[in-house]
């Protein structure tokens, strides 16, 4: 029996350097993450030096490599004049500050950009291991991690073991997971000029809140980021409103990433997608309604196990809606965004535990729902 053919984001990096479209070139990075083996950093040039977008993982394994690869396409870290990361997570926004620190590049990201946790929160943790004790360090990386859901329980950080190998290699510290502090910010529809031409700024939240695109409509290039990936359909998070404490005000993320979705249509004759995983691909806005066709069906298998669960937690929904090896906080932060839409749109019911256990009660499946869902399960049966 064979395996089922690895996804083109779990590939590793390469040191290959290729121009992917007009004065525009693709490295990779290194990625050890859950189904990714890379991210793919984009070097353009123009009269001030070269713009990067999303520099890595935090690290010196990432680093070097970006090092490397800019050599390799005849540049120095010096003639890095931007660093744009298109989004607020830590595999592309890696290399940011130290970018920063060593050619005065600019940090530039959407006017939402947002930390996963607060940053002083980690300079903190990584200040207090000067004289604590091995226990104490692990502990206080441990509770960096660990933070609340909206669904009312605690992340989970990574495993002791692989905390202490991190630290052996010298691949962990909690001051690179500090969230950059862009110098530029951009809003929806502004133009941004790199490698000689104006771009467009896309804000497409789905994936992130804060997530951005670039569009060049004069070549049809798109960097697409984790918004719109070739071969595997990016985790929406289930987030609260960062401009409220209650787990009552939450976003409707799927619905923000459905939307910004069907933007992908409309961008007109897109010749390439540059995405942050996997390779370059045509054909955006097809990619991107095959991936809301995805999240319909994930909606779907929700509806018809409300029937048989009735009120339940967001963990009780996981289980149903992805396999057991999935499971975990990603794969119930999906969960609670596919749930906190059915309530936006009525089909669902919200409430909140006496321990504090956010759950949902769904409206019944009708038969057309039932038929989706069943042919969505059908495919998660035949991949796995």
């Amino acid at each position: 029996m064979t395996g089922k053919p690895r996804k083109q984001e779990q590939e590793e990096a390469t040191t290959d350097i290729a121009e992917v479209a007009p004065g525009v070139l693709r490295t990779m990075l290194p990625v050890d993450l859950p189904g990714l083996g890379h991210v793919n950093c984009y070097i353009m040039e123009d009269e001030r030096g070269v713009a990067v977008v999303d520099p890595g993982l935090p690290g010196p394994d990432s680093w070097n490599a970006l090092v490397d690869r800019l050599n390799r396409a005849g540049y120095k870290i010096g003639d890095v004049h931007t660093a744009i990361i298109t989004h607020s997570h830590f595999d592309h926004f890696g290399g940011a500050e130290r970018l920063r620190e060593e050619s005065g590049a600019d940090i530039l990201t959407h006017e939402s950009f947002a930390p996963l946790w607060d940053s002083e929160e980690a300079a903190e943790t990584h200040d207090a291991e000067d004289g604590a004790s091995e226990e104490e360090i692990l502990e206080r990386i441990e509770e960096t991690f660990r933070r609340p859901t909206p669904w009312g329980t605690r992340r989970t950080p990574p495993r002791r073991e692989q905390i202490q190998r991190f630290r052996r290699m010298g691949n962990f510290n909690a001051r690179w997971f500090r969230t950059p502090t862009p110098t530029v910010t951009v809003v929806d529809s502004q133009m941004i000029r790199l490698a000689r031409r104006e771009w467009v700024a896309l804000h497409t939240p789905g994936h992130t809140g804060d997530h951005l695109c670039l569009y060049d409509p004069a070549h049809g290039v798109v960097f697409s980021g984790d918004h719109v990936l070739p071969t595997i359909t990016p985790h929406i998070a289930g987030r609260s409103d960062t401009r409220s404490d209650k787990r009552s005000d939450t976003q409707d993320s799927l619905a923000e990433f459905f939307d910004s979705l069907q933007r992908m249509n409309t961008l007109g004759s897109t010749t390439v997608a540059l995405p942050a995983h996997g390779h370059p691909f045509t054909d955006i806005g097809a990619r991107a309604d095959d991936i809301c066709m995805h999240h319909h069906e994930r909606l779907d298998v929700l509806r018809q196990a409300g029937s048989r669960l009735g009120r339940a937690t967001v963990e009780d929904y996981m289980r149903v809606l992805f396999s057991e090896r999935a499971w975990g906080d990603m794969a119930a932060s999906e969960t609670f965004a596919h749930l906190v839409h059915l309530n936006v749109i009525g089909e669902a019911h919200r409430d909140i535990t006496p321990d504090g256990l956010v759950t949902f009660e769904l409206e019944p499946a009708q038969p057309d729902q039932t038929d989706r869902a069943n042919r969505a399960n059908q495919a998660d049966r035949e991949m796995s």
